[in-house]
């Protein structure tokens, strides 16, 4: 299942029967998921650049599934006792696809907080158990972009001469705080580069965001079980350095 993308590195756990359901039920699911993921990249300066709001990473790979119909889509749930209204939950989901055979539900979560996760699992398990959706999927930084990321801003800072504080400010405006943190790491790491690596990976792409170990601790605790799932992991190798 999914070999193409396990080729390219990618990380990809199925659970809770999902393997089965997507390969013998919704074949066209895994295809289309496989079309969109298989050409995901992101050039070292993404990484870097400020800006506000959803990464643009996220933003191609929303673009791509919204071309193939995987659409945002709002469930809302009622509790009917008699004839009376007694309880409306909704759930929103970014991408939804119905096939012949079962309904898929796919969240992007590139660099949220992880908390998300419990969102998104929470969301499944509750849909699955309504018989909404048969599979829920979730996609995220795997584990060799996750610890690869100091390593690939520090390559950045080497490439294009990043080698002071000034130099930050053409890509994104480091606070005071950050500036501060940024010096006294280059000064116990021995190098601007390194110890602009840190902080800013730090700051960004911390551990309390969502990446592949986080999901993971989530579904081993059992977190959206017993909706099939199918976790998915980018690889360092769609950076583009």
């Amino acid at each position: 299942m999914l070999a193409k993308l396990k080729a390219k590195g990618f990380e990809v756990v199925a659970l809770h029967h999902a393997e089965a359901i997507l390969k013998h039920d919704m074949p066209d699911a895994l295809q289309e998921i496989e079309d969109v993921l298989i050409d995901a990249s992101i050039d070292a300066i993404e990484l870097i650049r400020g800006g506000g709001g959803e990464g643009e990473l996220t933003q191609r790979l929303r673009r791509s599934f919204c071309d193939k119909d995987w659409l945002k889509h709002n469930f809302e749930i009622k509790k009917t006792v008699d004839g009376v209204e007694k309880e409306s939950i909704s759930h929103e989901i970014d991408h939804v696809k119905a096939f012949s055979n079962g309904t898929c539900a796919l969240e992007i979560e590139w660099n949220n907080k992880d908390p998300f996760f419990d969102r998104d699992l929470e969301n499944y398990k509750r849909l699955h158990a309504d018989g909404v959706i048969s599979v829920g999927v979730i996609v995220t930084r795997g584990q060799s972009l996750h610890s690869g990321l100091r390593e690939i801003v520090e390559n950045f800072a080497i490439s294009n001469g990043v080698l002071r504080v000034e130099d930050t400010r053409a890509f994104y405006s480091p606070t005071e705080r950050q500036v501060s943190l940024i010096e006294a790491a280059a000064q116990s790491r021995g190098s601007f580069e390194k110890g602009w690596a840190h902080v800013f990976v730090s700051d960004k792409f911390g551990e309390a965001t969502t990446h592949w170990r986080k999901l993971e601790d989530r579904v081993h605790r059992g977190v959206g079980n017993p909706c099939p799932l199918l976790l998915i992991g980018l690889p360092r190798s769609i950076v583009v350095e």
